[in-house]
């Protein structure tokens, strides 16, 4: 991408099991703190923990007039962009809406809508059923809320790639701006699907550890002892623009999205080429598309679900790439697994290690996987120059996607 088109990060939203908001997201990432924590509303279930978004009051937030008719997986994404909105510094009702975009990934919608007004039904209660229940459920009502809340009217959609659905939704934002569809794009992911049928069915995949008597310690990413991913919650939401557009209204942003790159497996449902030759493709297409070399590349915000198959799938590719100078991370360790939104989370995330020079801890890690041959960071987190970052995002149905970012 030429000079003129590079495109910068000048907002960002966080609404996660870290916190809400910006800083308090990166306290504690940067600390290590696991939000992993027994869930009430999962009692009586094999895993009966996850990791939710503390202190989260949609009325007070948003209005109990908005927030009644939305399912939480849109409240989440709201807040989220409101934040990244203010941060960029831009006003909503005096921006050209026509120039702006908005691009989000969800994978499952609103699932605890749909299981609760299910329920309504087969209780015999059909006239009950609400009349919202379909758009509340829908997968794409995520980026139409946002859209009308923001005064947004340009292009709007939702990407869904399942666990690589927010790194996808930027890489499709980048591509807006670069081809002149829009001059402002908000770009990145949400997810609120922690309802007691869909762990049920993620349980019975063996694809949550089971840890339950020591949930803080459960999500532990390319440690020897891995068992499986903690469920999350949560949502990030990037303010994309030009650089030069930034500079001209006298601000820096907090770093550029340099690069993508996607591919497919074309192996199997929900297990990952064992030989990570997927993800290889996706990252060396980023870092063509970003005009930098493997040497170049400082640290990785990693996919790291903490689940066997996934960590030294990734972690060979990882390798096989970029060798072992990168500072890599797993912050699932601090936040569970946010599925369609983690590719955004981790993109935020590893934009505000560019910013600092700080590469969080991967925690919960005492013995690393000795198949696993790159330089995980662990027990505290590691101060460093950084220049150039990358993030990866793995998903079901063999969906991969690879950001680059680099200093601002």
């Amino acid at each position: 991408m030429s000079a003129g088109r590079e495109v910068a990060i000048s907002g960002i939203g966080l609404v996660t099991p870290a916190g809400i908001g910006v800083e308090t997201n990166w306290e504690r990432v940067r600390a290590g703190s696991s939000a992993a924590a027994r869930d009430p509303e999962l009692a009586g279930l094999t895993v009966d923990f996850s990791c939710r978004v503390p202190d989260f009051d949609a009325n007070a937030l948003l209005g109990r007039r908005t927030a009644w008719r939305l399912d939480r997986f849109v409240q989440l994404a709201l807040v989220a962009a409101r934040q990244a909105v203010a941060d960029a510094g831009h006003d909503p009702a005096t921006w050209d809406g026509t120039r702006v975009g908005v691009v989000l990934g969800n994978s499952l919608g609103g699932t605890a809508t749909f299981e609760s007004q299910h329920r309504t039904y087969y209780d015999g209660a059909p006239d009950e059923v609400s009349a919202l229940m379909i758009p509340m459920g829908m997968v794409n009502m995520v980026a139409g809320y946002v859209a009308i809340d923001q005064r947004v009217h340009g292009p709007s959609l939702v990407t869904a790639t399942a666990c690589a659905s927010g790194a996808a939704a930027l890489g499709t934002a980048r591509a807006w701006l670069a081809a002149d569809v829009c001059d402002i794009v908000l770009a990145g992911g949400t997810e609120s699907a922690i309802t007691p049928a869909t762990l049920t069915g993620l349980s019975r995949m063996g694809a949550l550890s089971t840890r339950r008597d020591e949930p803080a310690a459960a999500s532990r990413p390319f440690a020897a002892d891995r068992d499986g991913f903690v469920a999350a919650e949560g949502a990030a939401v990037l303010v994309l623009e030009r650089a030069a557009d930034l500079r001209a209204r006298g601000a820096r942003g907090y770093a550029r999205l340099a690069g993508y790159g996607a591919s497919s497996d074309a192996h199997h449902a929900t297990a990952p080429d064992p030989e990570g030759r997927g993800v290889t493709r996706a990252l060396r297409t980023a870092l063509r598309d970003a005009g930098v070399a493997p040497d170049d590349v400082g640290h990785v915000n990693a996919h790291g679900t903490s689940t066997p198959m996934n960590d030294l799938t990734e972690a060979r590719a990882l390798h096989r790439v970029l060798g072992t100078r990168p500072a890599v991370t797993s912050t699932k360790g601090v936040t569970g697994h946010t599925l369609a939104a983690a590719g955004a989370v981790e993109a935020a995330y590893t934009a505000l290690a560019l910013r600092d020079g700080i590469v969080p801890p991967t925690v919960n890690v005492t013995t690393l996987d000795p198949e696993i041959e790159i330089d995980v960071v662990t027990g505290a987190a590691r101060t460093t120059p950084l220049d150039v970052a990358v993030s990866t995002s793995l998903g079901f149905g063999g969906h991969n996607a690879a950001l680059v970012l680099t200093a601002a």
